[in-house]
């Protein structure tokens, strides 16, 4: 599916991909036609020979439910499957989800700094801080003496 030169016109690309399925040579060009939508592939696979549709094993889409369902029409022994691309572009977004969810929920939103213990196989301690509450009367500044520590929040690492 690619974008029309001209406003947000699309158009179809039907591609054979039985040459690279069996190793024998590059994909080739079926048609192209206008439109996104089930009525024009429907259209399309209509205009070819019975025998043709009945050779069809397998049809290669993005996730677009009209294309599914005008090859289940036409096609119905045919499998419908997502093409390779989409469901390598799939899979990444959702590890990239996943990474976005473990990190928020072993550091939080303001993460909490943490420092390595001394003592192998010990667990990270949270790294002192000052809070307002824990100044002196008319400090802006704590000592190191003065410092409290802050705790982690829930589901946060204990590991480095």
């Amino acid at each position: 599916m690619a974008p029309h030169r001209r406003g947000d016109k699309y158009v179809t690309v039907i591609i054979d991909l039985t040459p690279v399925r069996a190793g024998t040579g590059p994909a080739r060009l079926l048609g192209m036609i206008p439109g996104r939508s089930r009525a024009a592939f429907k259209a399309w696979l209509t205009q070819r020979p019975q025998a043709w549709r009945e050779a069809v094993e397998v049809v290669a889409m993005d996730g677009f439910t009209g294309f599914k369902t005008a090859a289940a029409e036409e096609i119905p022994t045919a499998v419908a499957v997502m093409d390779p691309f989409r469901v390598v572009r799939l899979a990444g977004d959702v590890l990239s989800d996943c990474r976005r969810r473990v990190q928020q929920t072993t550091r939080g939103r303001a993460a909490v700094r943490t420092t390595r213990s001394t003592v192998p196989g010990e667990p990270c301690t949270p790294v002192p801080t000052c809070s307002p509450a824990s100044r002196p009367p008319g400090s802006r500044r704590c000592s190191p003496s003065m410092s409290t520590s802050r705790s982690r929040p829930p589901g946060a690492s204990t590991s480095g």
